[in-house]
């Protein structure tokens, strides 16, 4: 692999923006009855048979130990006081496009990476304003005051630390790295924290006695691309606050899938499963060989009389990780009551797609 010399580009300025827990937040908005109240937006267990997984769930449910893609049994053993909403997706998308066009009064680079989630390069702003910060508390302002929501923002000089930033300190947050700041917050971070770096990847770098951007440093970057290829080399720049990738606000929306007819029909639900499991499989690999990464998973089944089914989970994070896949694919499957119909057709797809080079894992948090 060559080796390209270290160019870092601290002139931009980048604003990472995360709405807080948004579906439950719209929810909480509309009934302020919830206020206070653990909420959960996913199938109630208890008028399901058990069946359901958790999409998103508030700060007060999160402290149950309550997060996206458990089953909604689990969220309910640990939180049985919770309110269990099914979820209104026209609603909440209307509502993060009040909020793009928002964030179009400032940059036309806008590179939305979910409903609830985008990044502004602000260097050359509409409004002619220098402060990135100053911009940030702006759209915080305006958010909250037309749409009565609130929001974390990062503020930095690429996409990387600015989403580090605005993970840094939720909900309402407002969180500033430098460049002369970088490297320091960056040496104190646990790797687990650095956005990109998965639970396996973890692991491997403990093994390698790193447990911090400080430990990180002291790695060969020839030691990072021999253990994670294309994913070392990358790694080994972000430990030095090295990014240079562009806000792309004419970016795709993909998706990619798997999907598979049966001659013979699955009745059993281990055949059915795991014919999920391959085609989960197939996904992740595809995924991962391109470097993508993605938000909703959408399980879709045809039954023996034709009829098709299909229903999708938007997650709190994006992932390529075959765990979280699998096991919300089949939680939908769960959630189904059509076992009785044998399987003519089994499909899982993930959308919301955006670059990335590492599987992510929903269970960082």
């Amino acid at each position: 692999m060559l080796i390209f010399p270290l160019i870092n580009d601290t002139s931009r300025k980048i604003i990472h923006i995360d709405m807080d827990a948004f579906f439950a937040s719209v929810e909480e908005r509309d009934n302020p009855d919830l206020k206070g109240k653990p909420v959960i937006i996913g199938s109630d267990p208890r008028k399901t048979g058990g069946r359901g997984v958790v999409s998103t769930c508030n700060y007060e449910a999160r402290k149950f130990g309550v997060h996206s893609a458990m089953s909604s049994k689990e969220a309910y053993e640990r939180c049985p006081q919770a309110v269990f909403i099914s979820g209104n997706y026209q609603k909440y998308r209307k509502v993060g496009m009040q909020i793009r066009e928002i964030f179009k009064r400032y940059t036309d680079l806008v590179e939305p990476m979910s409903i609830d989630e985008a990044y502004l390069d602000v260097t050359e702003n509409k409004l002619g304003i220098k402060s990135a910060i100053k911009i940030a508390k702006m759209i915080q302002y305006d958010i909250w005051q037309e749409v009565h929501l609130t929001c974390s923002a990062g503020v930095s000089y690429n996409k990387f630390l600015a989403k580090l930033a605005s993970d840094f300190e939720k909900p309402k947050g407002l969180t500033l790295i430098l460049p002369e700041d970088a490297q320091d917050f960056l040496e104190k971070l646990p790797i687990e924290k650095f956005y990109g770096v998965g639970k396996r990847s973890v692991e491997k770098l403990h093994q390698l006695g790193v447990f911090t951007g400080a430990d990180l440093l002291e790695i060969p970057e020839m030691t990072l691309i021999d253990l994670f290829g294309r994913f070392g080399y990358d790694l080994y720049r972000k430990a030095r606050g090295i990014s240079n990738s562009p806000v792309k606000s004419n970016r795709i929306r993909k998706s990619i899938g798997s999907e598979r007819t049966y001659g013979k029909l699955l009745y059993e639900e281990d055949d059915v499963k795991s014919e999920i499991s391959k085609n989960a499989q197939r996904v992740v690999d595809t995924l991962q060989r391109n470097h993508k990464v993605g938000r909703t998973i959408v399980l879709k089944v045809r039954y023996s009389d034709f009829s098709t089914l299909t229903k999708r989970i938007t997650l709190d994070d994006v992932t390529n990780d075959f765990e979280v896949i699998d096991q919300v694919a089949k939680t939908i499957y769960d959630s189904l009551d059509e076992s009785k119909l044998g399987v003519r057709l089994l499909g899982v797809t993930v959308t919301g797609l955006e670059d990335n080079i590492q599987p992510l894992n929903l269970f960082d948090n």
